[in-house]
């Protein structure tokens, strides 16, 4: 052993030392007929982002054994290249009681419903020829801009006008929005929104003007002076009464964007801003392409969000994946699908209004300890 090894501790004796605990590695090997429980298992067994897929994975299934309430945030282009169906099985599966998604997914999503044309395209292409072709893309995806942008507008306007003027959240609005497609739409089972709202999974969007639906409602505000647009007040109140009246709670995240914002953001507003003890989610699995060094949103470690509020604990139950979602989500949707037994759905939003009043009456007692507090400190004073 040389002076340096003696130095540093070196250990004769390799296997006992603390850095050579971890499992034993051994080259894997494809079996033909391999499950998805096979494919699961040979990445666990390796290394790198490999590893963390399994591990999502295998965190993934046990949220669902364990009963958690399943957030699931969507973000970039994903379901208008076909992902939604991925979508619509964990619904129907049980496997997931809340969305958060940006709003033009959720409007991308009506194409499918209503037979508009949506076609793969390439990214290598002459954008001039496309626009002077009237195609609009989506990377590798092609739409057109009348027989399906404006045919997509022309759809939501009509169903803007059944609409009332009151006070509504985000998720009232894209389940009637969804119950429509139920009832209009020659196509409503390639519709996750449709599927949402028959299973009652409450849909957020994470803003309510950045995107086509916002659009269509300010035109129809132009137009008509009537005001539909969502409430944001009440969206964030009614997602924060979910994730307080849930026991144990679990986010599954594609991509990171607003949408992983707007679910994370909804514990350090119970306890932060609205003042009631809340310690944060259990679990968490994202998938990203983002990296953590720029300091956005869409990167930021879930220890990080633990300073804030947003988890429990950052040594357990969170798992960040490296990666574009098109690939890896599909991995971890089939694992599940196979391996776990369905769920009741929820039906969270049959039920909201009673989580609004939940987080309500726990805001008025904590309320009333506050002002009982003060007035004993200024009893002190006085005495």
């Amino acid at each position: 052993m040389n002076e340096k090894h003696k130095r540093q501790g070196h250990c004769p004796k390799w296997k006992e030392s603390p850095y050579m605990q971890g499992r034993e590695i051994v080259p894997v090997h494809w079996k033909k007929g391999s499950t998805i429980e096979d494919i699961i298992s040979n990445l666990e067994a390796t290394c790198f982002e490999a590893r963390n897929v399994a591990a999502g994975a295998r965190l993934f299934e046990y949220m669902i054994k364990q009963g958690d309430t399943i957030w699931m945030g969507v973000a970039g282009a994903g379901p208008v290249g076909g992902m939604g169906g991925y979508i619509i099985d964990l619904i129907k599966a049980g496997f997931v009681d809340v969305l958060c998604s940006t709003g033009a997914q959720v409007y991308h999503d009506g194409h499918f419903a209503f037979g508009l044309p949506v076609v793969q395209g390439s990214p290598r292409v002459d954008d001039n020829a496309l626009d002077a072709d009237g195609t609009t893309r989506i990377y590798d995806i092609n739409i057109r801009m009348d027989e399906t942008l404006k045919s997509q507008d022309d759809v939501f306007k009509e169903f803007a006008k059944t609409l009332s003027c009151e006070v509504r959240s985000t998720a009232d609005y894209v389940h009637e929005w969804g119950e429509y497609i139920r009832r209009k739409a020659p196509h409503a089972e390639h519709s996750w929104v449709a599927t949402a709202a028959e299973y009652g999974v409450p849909i957020f969007l994470d803003s309510e003007s950045n995107h086509s639906i916002g659009m269509n409602n300010a035109a129809l505000f132009l137009e008509e002076g009537k005001d539909i647009a969502p409430n944001a007040s009440r969206s964030l109140l009614e997602g924060a009464a979910l994730v307080y009246s849930s026991p144990q709670l679990g986010f599954f995240e594609w991509g990171g964007g607003g949408p992983k914002n707007w679910i994370q953001t909804l514990a350090p507003m119970i306890s932060q801003i609205i003042g009631v003890d809340f310690e944060g989610a259990d679990r968490g699995i994202q998938i990203t392409t983002a990296f953590e060094r720029d300091g956005g949103l869409s990167g930021c470690t879930f220890g990080e969000a633990v300073t804030w509020g947003k988890y429990k604990d950052a040594t357990k139950g969170l798992v960040q994946v490296w990666g574009e979602y098109s690939v890896i989500a599909p991995l971890l949707v089939g694992y599940v699908i196979e391996k776990c037994e369905t769920r009741a759905p929820k039906r969270l939003m049959d039920h909201k209004n009673e989580y609004m009043r939940r987080l309500y009456e726990a805001w008025d007692q904590q309320q009333a300890q506050e002002a009982w507090e003060q007035q004993q400190a200024r009893k002190g004073l006085r005495e």
